[in-house]
């Protein structure tokens, strides 16, 4: 990509987790970026282009997460994913997922198609760690380990939008108490 897509992808996602899809503008990314909203229609003639590039972004750094964890046990490498929500958390951000999520049906087919294929990558990631961090029994939990990671991850989402509301001490706890649930 080019410096100004990156900085418009950049200012996009930012948006989306702090605002939601539908509440910002191109006005809202040209005026920071100090350009016309037609630059911003030039790399992204529409905003589901733009949305789509911002699902991508993520996805990609989720990829790229998840290979520099794979050789740490399971229950560190779940501790590093709440790591990335704690990231979030400390900067007014919510998770990507749950920020798309209320708009879901207002988004196209085409980035719809793009928010579940993310939605579905990242449960299938987490019920992985699960399953084998309960073969080595570093977790432990009843139940198949796909309804646990829906559990987790719904968990860490509202955390963050409870964070928002009553302190960034609030997704501690909860993240806290979720990895110790599962340890023991």
């Amino acid at each position: 990509m080019t410096v100004m897509k990156d900085k418009i992808v950049s200012l996009a996602d930012k948006l989306i987790r702090v605002k939601g899809f539908n509440a910002f503008s191109y006005k809202d990314i040209a005026d920071p970026l100090e350009v016309k909203n037609a630059a911003v229609h030039y790399h992204f003639p529409s905003k589901a282009d733009l949305g789509m590039a911002v699902v991508a972004g993520e996805m990609e750094r989720f990829r790229h997460n998840v290979q520099q964890w794979k050789p740490l046990p399971e229950d560190e490498q779940l501790g590093r994913l709440f790591d990335v929500f704690r990231k979030h958390c400390y900067a007014g951000n919510v998770c990507l997922m749950g920020s798309l999520a209320p708009d879901y049906e207002t988004l196209t087919p085409g980035m719809q198609e793009k928010v579940s294929d993310m939605a579905e990558a990242i449960l299938e990631w987490v019920t992985d760690c699960l399953e084998n961090g309960r073969q080595h029994k570093r977790f432990h939990f009843k139940g198949s380990a796909g309804d646990r990671a829906l559990l987790v991850i719904s968990n860490l989402q509202s955390s963050l939008l409870m964070a928002r509301v009553m302190g960034t001490d609030t997704f501690d706890r909860i993240s806290r108490q979720l990895l110790e649930d599962l340890r023991s």
